[in-house]
């Protein structure tokens, strides 16, 4: 436990039965309402959003394209890490989404959301979903820069 006093006599402040409500990795674009939507919920005090985008340079390097490659099994790793993340915070409702694909400057990449009862589970919880999705999900970057070089991240 983390120390501050919880009063769990409301239903609303566990988590829901059912919480990961939207899963997937697409080859078009993403959409943050599509995501904000799928984390709807009345017992919600608190939903954080992250949003990934593709930036214009890479420690230094200006960045001139980039693609996204997915491994067969990176939907059932991403369902792996939401499950792990609703096992350890009271998740309401949870959605990730990956980009996959040759994507452009100022494309979303990604766009993860989770609610909760209140705000700094939700910020905590979101925050676990990000940073598990892009250290344990096989989705790989591939960056073409402007002086000609590549690299590949996460591969």
């Amino acid at each position: 436990m983390d120390g501050m006093a919880h009063s769990y006599d409301h239903p609303g402040e566990l988590a829901a039965a059912n919480p990961i409500r939207l899963l997937a990795v697409r080859d078009r674009p993403l959409s943050v309402d599509e995501v904000f939507g799928a984390v709807g919920d009345a017992a919600a005090g608190g939903t954080a959003l992250f949003v990934g985008t593709v930036r214009n340079h890479d420690g230094g390097a200006e960045v001139g394209a980039l693609g996204y490659s997915a491994h067969p099994t990176a939907e059932a790793e991403l369902r792996r890490v939401a499950e792990k993340v609703v096992a350890d915070f009271p998740v309401r409702a949870l959605a990730a989404v990956h980009r996959v694909g040759d994507l452009v400057i100022g494309d979303l990449a990604v766009v993860v959301a989770v609610s909760c009862p209140h705000r700094a589970e939700a910020f905590a919880a979101c925050r676990r979903l990000i940073d598990d999705l892009k250290r344990e999900v096989p989705i790989w970057k591939h960056q073409s820069f402007a002086d000609g070089t590549e690299e590949w991240v996460g591969a």
